[in-house]
């Protein structure tokens, strides 16, 4: 059996856990085992949502944990859960979204089993017939390279997948089911609420940089905070966000959340307009995610357009505004 852990915020699964049950599905398939799932704590026994997700991608049983240190996320208890889960159902490997929290959990669970964790994976082929080593092609420094990697786990293989390196998506529909779903319970010491959530202060509502499914993403080439001005009326427009380049906040024109990058947020919209944004490999592995890239940009050969979908060699002070202005105006058409 294959068990993916679901990240969740408080009984609300996100993107991290689609991806991972994706992910879990095609290996799932390669160890000739069934996949299931595993909701930890805060609300996830009680939320409708997590079962039908779980049973939407493939997941055929869920497990659920719940106990009174687990009033929110927190890595130590999320991990000494996951390890007496571990020693309960003796999975065949574990499996998380290689998220911070996602990495944070695994990294918990196999320090206290004292077992090798290996992060970020992009492939992972399980040994042949059950035993012997483990491949697996996995993201490093930032995701500009990639490493060739073996594991021979002693005990359970504990895997994450590396964020948006596959998008989510759902099995067909005549082959989606209800999962069945079984309770585990779990002794905590009350010294692990230490590092649990206790508030939450909302920062933004509605669409955020993370989550937006169009960013409008401006660089050195905006010239001042104040050249910002038409990009956020074009993400305005389609209702996305306004994201920027390391060297626009180290000049002081945008806050570093908005900051798309390694030191930064890593995004993967519908859509990425990157502006005056030579693509360097810090700001690439923030942006590689995206399902589609349109660079603007003067320069030909910057390393954004070279690997953009679609590039408009031009000056975006022009280009920006000529787009808004044609999405008006085929809004107000009749």
């Amino acid at each position: 059996m294959l068990l993916v852990v679901l990240e969740h915020d408080r009984g609300t699964l996100g993107e991290p856990a689609r991806e991972a049950l994706t992910f879990g599905r095609t290996l799932a398939a390669k160890m000739g085992v069934e996949m299931h799932a595993l909701a930890i704590g805060a609300g996830a026994a009680a939320t409708e949502q997590v079962a039908a997700v779980s049973g939407d991608h493939g997941a055929t049983r869920l497990y659920t944990v719940d106990h009174n240190v687990l009033s929110d996320f927190g890595p130590e208890a999320w991990g000494q859960s996951l390890v007496q889960v571990i020693g309960e159902l003796a999975p065949g490997a574990v499996l998380a979204c290689g998220s911070e929290r996602g990495n944070e959990v695994m990294a918990q669970a196999a320090a206290r089993l004292d077992w090798p964790f290996v992060a970020n994976c992009t492939d992972v082929t399980p040994p042949a017939g059950g035993e012997g080593q483990w491949s697996m092609t996995r993201i490093q420094w930032g995701g500009s390279l990639l490493e060739d990697a073996t594991l021979a786990a002693a005990g359970v293989a504990l895997l994450t997948c590396g964020l948006h390196t596959v998008a989510s998506a759902p099995v067909e529909p005549a082959f989606a089911a209800s999962p069945e779903t079984q309770a585990v319970a779990v002794e905590l010491d009350a010294s692990l609420a230490r590092t649990v959530v206790k508030e939450r202060v909302v920062l933004e509502a509605g669409v955020t940089l993370p989550t937006a499914p169009v960013v409008v993403g401006g660089g050195r080439g905006v010239g001042s905070a104040e050249g910002f001005a038409p990009l956020e009326e074009l993400a305005e427009l389609l209702g996305g966000r306004v994201g920027c380049s390391r060297a626009v906040t180290n000049n002081g024109w945008r806050p570093h959340s908005d900051q798309v990058g390694q030191t930064g947020t890593r995004i993967a919209p519908e859509i990425y307009i990157a502006s005056g944004i030579s693509g360097a490999i810090q700001h690439w592995v923030g942006a590689m995610g995206s399902k589609h890239i349109l660079a603007i940009n003067i320069d030909p050969e910057a390393n954004m357009v070279v690997k953009a979908n679609w590039a408009v060699i031009g000056d975006l002070h022009q280009v920006i505004p000529a787009i808004s202005a044609e999405i008006r105006r085929r809004r107000d058409r009749p």
